[in-house]
């Protein structure tokens, strides 16, 4: 779909690790000019062919109709933007806390009335192993700050006296002491892991809920390391109990900092509440990718609404989305040496030239043919939808079939848990 003349505006894309480069390639097709600007040196080929690159980003901040930020830790700068009167997509001060600082998310959860699980932060090792041995229980394992990066640090406990923590924590402090400066002990609780995320538009929440189910670990089944995220399943909605008891709440402050963009709580739930656990106020990835495959209306036409404050209903499809990584060595890992042997200049091929919901990573173009690049491995997002989960998955997977990467691998269940978790949340009253 081409923008017409007067509706084609300039977008410039500051990301930090180009996890936004699919929604920049999606908004160029649709007509737009678009300009986009990696942080991290090492990985500013991404994208090429793709995208137009630049490498000085503040030389185009007056050629940019409206300028988005994928990131925390910008807050500052796109606030300075906005107040010139610029259009930004982007974080605050204030948000950027609220993901970075998780002890800071949770007391403003609870200063907003959200009944939130009982932690402690720490900020030295036997401080906490004290805690645990005074206090036996099961926990959870939080880095906070630029360590909660690190995912294989998240440790959730299983032990009721809390020893297998404290094993953790003795290992951490001989391996990991210089890069944890400061921690949170959640208390853990058990039921279904859910996500509620919405647009901001400057002053108010833009409908409809996207409530989403993140698959984490690396193999089907939930087994192997925590990846971040291996894929995701969800579906969009009107109304949503766990976003009136959290998100919802927070409408009003997030209108006086001028926040616009996506923000995500992710909660657990179960017969007993809603429990928040942590922000992502930013582009969650692989998530905007999912949303994409959800939303009907074009994404540059949407950033331009949302970024001029427009109050309007998002156009989006009836059913479930499903999206899955599709990955190559050594993801989840970074080990330059096996992405080089096993994964460098890889082709991606395609059985049909059928690009629908394909969505671009770690990959770059050359001679008109895909090649991964980068570092990390995580070649492509594929997604689907469909009236039912079954059918999502159904039509996700045929996709993943039209795709050969050497040595691509990916989850074969994401959205299976669905039949189970979807009749607990009924039961407790939450869809």
């Amino acid at each position: 779909m081409n923008a017409d003349k007067d509706q084609r505006h300039k977008f410039l894309f500051i990301s930090a690790d180009a996890s936004t480069l699919d929604l920049a390639w999606t908004i160029v097709r649709e007509g737009h000019d678009v300009k986009f600007f990696i942080e991290q040196q090492g990985i500013r080929h991404v994208g090429d062919g793709f995208v137009e690159k630049v490498t000085d980003w503040e030389k185009y901040t007056d050629w940019a109709d409206v300028i988005v930020f994928d990131h925390i830790g910008k807050g500052e700068v796109a606030k300075k933007l906005r107040d010139s009167g610029k259009l930004v997509v982007g974080g605050t001060p204030y948000t950027d806390q609220l993901e970075h600082d998780r002890s800071f998310g949770q007391e403003e959860l609870k200063r907003h009335k959200v009944k939130i699980l009982p932690y402690q932060t720490f900020f030295g090792f036997q401080e906490a192993i004290d805690f645990v041995q005074a206090n036996p229980s099961t926990y959870v394992v939080k880095p906070s700050g630029e360590a909660q990066n690190l995912k294989q640090l998240l440790f959730v406990g299983k032990e009721d006296d809390g020893s297998d923590v404290i094993r953790m924590l003795r290992a951490y402090e001989k391996t990991w002491s210089g890069d944890i400066n400061v921690f949170q002990l959640q208390k853990k609780v058990t039921g279904v892991e859910t996500g509620v995320s919405a647009f901001f538009n400057g002053k108010k929440f833009v409908m409809p809920i996207n409530v989403n189910f993140e698959h984490k670990k690396l193999f089907p089944g939930e087994l192997g390391v925590s990846t971040g995220e291996m894929g995701t399943s969800c579906f969009w909605t009107g109304r949503s109990p766990v976003f009136d008891a959290t998100l919802a709440r927070m409408e009003e402050r997030l209108a006086e900092e001028g926040y616009v963009g996506p923000i995500d709580i992710n909660c657990m739930l179960n017969a007993n509440g809603i429990y928040p656990l942590e922000f992502t106020c930013r582009f969650g990835y692989p998530t905007i990718c999912l949303m994409q495959e959800g939303i009907t209306e074009p994404m540059g036409t949407l950033l331009w609404k949302l970024a001029k404050g427009e109050d309007f209903v998002i156009k989006t499809k009836r059913g479930y989305q499903v999206g899955a990584l599709v990955v190559v060595p050594p993801f989840p890992f970074h080990d330059t040496k096996t992405f080089e042997s096993f994964s460098e200049d890889a082709v991606v091929v395609f059985k049909k030239q059928q690009l629908d919901s394909i969505h671009i990573q770690d990959v770059k173009m050359e001679n008109n043919e895909w090649l991964v690049t980068g570092e990390e491995g995580v070649v492509l997002v594929v997604t689907g939808s469909g009236s039912t989960m079954r059918e999502a998955q159904k039509q996700m997977y045929g996709r993943i079939q039209n795709v050969s990467i050497s040595n691509m691998y990916y989850r074969t269940d994401i959205g299976d848990r669905w039949v189970d978790d979807s009749d607990k949340m009924r039961a407790w009253d939450y869809i």
